[in-house]
């Protein structure tokens, strides 16, 4: 798909995936958070501060059930009955696992070899195959699409579909209804391949259009600020972060064409930073793994300063950290 000709994802197909997903996937908290402003400026509180949409208490822990029922809820039965087939770093698997059991149907899904222990045996305990393959989005992707040529199956994207992207969208309806009279003036959302992202502004921008809509990604695996910079797709040389679901090399080609016309900027943290971010959650008694912390990391380093008017959101996108590492860090 050309980005230059790519069909932007409405707000009308979000809505429609918003219904579709309804009862299957829970609306999750928004809450207020006592936030301290960077630089030791003292702290506000949301309504007039800061909000976070709590994903990581999402089913599977992550955002990522919201696009993966939505499109296999629009699979046919044949389709469906074919098993799914996915490549994913740890939440969209879970999240295809989760789904295929729910529709009661097979699935097989190629992780990294590095993959996060909680997320890998998550996966399996929904009851998915689970391969292994390299390190990389690309090296997953090309064993997932080999499987799925010598033994069929039904892949499901992990963001770079329309339907992955409406449904990831409907964390933004569900933050617009919670906050009532009151209106967004900026919403942060992190980035990995851009499917979150491009949902959230799909539908921020036609219904709040005063608000700014905000992508995050690691300094370490900058792939959609770069393409953007570029002007068209860039496949990273290697990525390094501690936020190990925000390491695609490459953006997809229509969550780029989302960002590229809907999307304000697109900023970056460093890794300590998103550790910091990790530290301060746990001290809210929420527990957020590192891609997740990556918008309060933003918030917390000064990357973005919340606007003077409307509320500002951050979407914890996910909460499936390693015990041991959690600990590592608080300890630390």
């Amino acid at each position: 798909m050309s980005s230059t000709t790519a069909t932007l994802v409405s707000l009308a197909d979000v809505e429609a995936a918003h219904e579709r997903i309804r009862g299957a996937v829970r609306c999750t908290p928004l809450i207020p958070a006592p936030f301290p402003q960077a630089g030791g400026r003292g702290a506000t509180d949301a309504p007039d501060g800061v909000w976070l949409k709590c994903e990581n208490l999402q089913r599977v822990s992550a955002f990522k059930a919201r696009g993966a029922y939505n499109y296999v809820s629009r699979l046919s039965p044949e389709e469906r009955a074919a098993g799914l087939l996915t490549y994913s770093s740890g939440n969209h698997a879970q999240a295809v696992a989760w789904t295929a059991r729910a529709f009661g149907v097979p699935a097989r899904i190629v992780m990294p070899v590095d993959a996060p222990d909680v997320k890998r045996e998550a996966t399996i305990a929904l009851g998915a195959e689970v391969e292994l393959e390299g390190t990389t989005s690309a090296e997953r992707k090309a064993r997932a699409e080999q499987i799925q040529r010598e033994l069929g199956g039904t892949m499901v994207p992990p963001f770079d579909d329309p339907d992955i992207i409406a449904g990831q969208g409907t964390v933004a309806l569900e933050i617009i209804e919670q906050l009532g009279s009151r209106e967004p003036g900026l919403v942060l959302a992190p980035i990995g391949g851009g499917g979150q992202l491009s949902g959230v502004a799909a539908a921020v921008r036609r219904r709040c259009p005063e608000a700014a809509v905000i992508g995050v990604e690691p300094a370490g695996a900058a792939s959609m600020q770069r393409s953007l910079e570029h002007g068209a797709p860039v496949t990273l040389d290697r990525v390094s972060t501690v936020a190990d679901g925000l390491k695609p090399v490459r953006p997809g080609d229509l969550t780029f064409a989302h960002c590229r016309d809907l999307v304000d900027r697109v900023i970056t943290v460093d890794d300590e930073a998103i550790r910091d971010a990790v530290r301060w959650l746990f001290g809210l008694r929420l527990v957020v793994e590192p891609s997740g912390a990556a918008t309060v990391a933003a918030l917390l380093s000064g990357a973005v300063t919340p606007p003077a008017r409307g509320e500002t959101v951050a979407i914890l996108s996910g909460g499936n950290i390693e015990p041991a590492l959690l600990a590592d860090w608080i300890g630390g």
